[in-house]
């Protein structure tokens, strides 16, 4: 592309260097021409001049008498009537320059002159031409070659920059040119990028939100396996593990699907229907004995009941089980799960007994990558995201001890 520019800019200065010096130095050598014809003419009539003032005088007219005179040209001839021929000067050779003048009384005087000075100033006419030609082809090519690189290094970016894309760097580059066109796919293929990355961000965040959400309930699962293995002897026992198994695969199956319905739908919480909050306390309660017990603590019950919330089950019981977990993990003591009313709302409170959260993190619990007890902090994260998606809100209303509240909106009363 740059050999093409260079040719296509230097194509244009030649012919128009072609088009305007041509006609210039045809110009400028006739003018030459005739200014020194017309030179050779002025000294015609001037000689012819001297030698009628002198006939009318009465004056010899001879070699030595106009000889003395100055004129102007390298040969001149006088004939008059009835005298012999005089000349003046030695007549030069090659191309001439001549003038001839005729008086009243048939004198006649011609003045010659070479054409070598002639010649000399329309070279030199030519060779300033020439000069000055040559330099604007290489103005040319100098200013062709810059406008070529110009154009060329933004086409380098953005093809590098759609490589990087395709390599799977999406960060833009945010350069401009100053061409419009040029500019205009910059910020196309920056535009792409920022959508690109934000797309590549979603989906890791998707892959670890999943991740860290299965990993509870299929510890469960695996526990809940473990005892089904262990009672094969008791169906009665055997039957109700396998029933709250089934209910958490159940519930694995709406986690996988909430986190998929969050990341594709941003446009805000879907319609909630009312269900019984009592349901979903009981499920984390049986859910969570088995763990409670081999960790020495307990998972204590408390509040309203028979409430009936807005929201999803699935939803609720995935939020409430990350706030269990939680207490369990970097809590101590007992873990408290009390549901009290709050205006048009109910809560689902957990609390327990230990440290609780540092000051210096406070509401920054629930932000990505973010904990205090070398934990990944997503958990909080993507149960603010679940209930937030839900209709909810989460909060942390105490630091120490620490308390944790899931908002539900209730149905409006009939």
């Amino acid at each position: 592309m740059k050999r093409r520019m260079i040719n296509s800019l230097l194509g244009v200065v030649l012919v128009v260097v072609v088009v305007f010096c041509v006609p210039l130095a045809l110009v400028e050598k006739q003018s030459i021409v005739s200014t020194a014809q017309d030179r050779v003419d002025a000294a015609a009539v001037r000689l012819l001049g001297l030698v009628e003032n002198r006939l009318a005088a009465g004056e010899p007219v001879n070699q030595d008498r106009i000889g003395t005179q100055a004129i102007e040209g390298d040969y001149a001839e006088i004939v008059i009537p009835g005298q012999p021929q005089i000349t003046i000067g030695d007549r030069p050779k090659g191309p001439l320059l001549s003038a001839t003048e005729t008086g009243p009384s048939g004198e006649t005087v011609t003045v010659e002159q070479s054409r070598t000075d002639v010649n000399r100033e329309i070279g030199d006419m030519l060779l300033l031409l020439g000069l000055a030609a040559l330099l604007a082809v290489q103005a040319a090519v100098a200013l062709a070659v810059w406008q070529a690189r110009r154009l060329a290094r933004p086409l380098t970016d953005l093809v590098e920059t759609a490589e990087r894309l395709g390599s799977g760097d999406p960060r833009p580059r945010d350069r401009r040119y100053g061409v419009p066109e040029l500019d205009r796919v910059a910020e196309v293929l920056d535009a792409s990028a920022e959508r690109i990355g934000r797309m590549l961000t979603a989906e890791r965040r998707l892959a670890a939100d999943a991740s860290h959400q299965l990993r509870t309930p299929l510890t469960a699962l695996s526990m809940r396996l473990e005892e089904i293995t262990a009672l094969a002897h008791q169906p009665e026992t055997v039957r109700e593990e396998a029933t709250i198994a089934l209910q958490q695969v159940e519930r694995l199956t709406d986690v996988v699907q909430r986190l998929l319905t969050n990341q594709r739908d941003t446009h805000g919480p879907t319609s909630a229907a009312g269900f019984e909050l009592d349901e979903v306390v009981r499920q984390q309660r049986e859910e969570w004995a088995a763990p409670m017990r081999g960790a020495g603590r307990s998972l204590v019950i408390e509040g309203l009941t028979g409430v009936v919330a807005l929201g999803t089950p699935g939803t609720v019981s995935q939020v409430l089980a990350t706030l269990i977990e939680n207490s369990l993990m970097h809590g101590a003591g007992t873990v408290t799960l009390r549901v009290r009313p709050s205006g048009s709302s109910v809560v689902a409170e957990v609390q327990d007994e230990g440290p609780g959260v540092p000051p210096e993190l406070g509401n920054r619990v629930f932000e990505r990558a973010v904990s205090g007890r070398n934990s990944t902090g997503i958990g909080l994260a993507v149960a603010r995201d679940l209930a937030e998606a839900d209709g909810g809100r989460l909060e942390l209303l105490s630091l120490r001890p620490p308390v944790f509240a899931l908002f539900l909106n209730r149905p409006a009363a009939p």
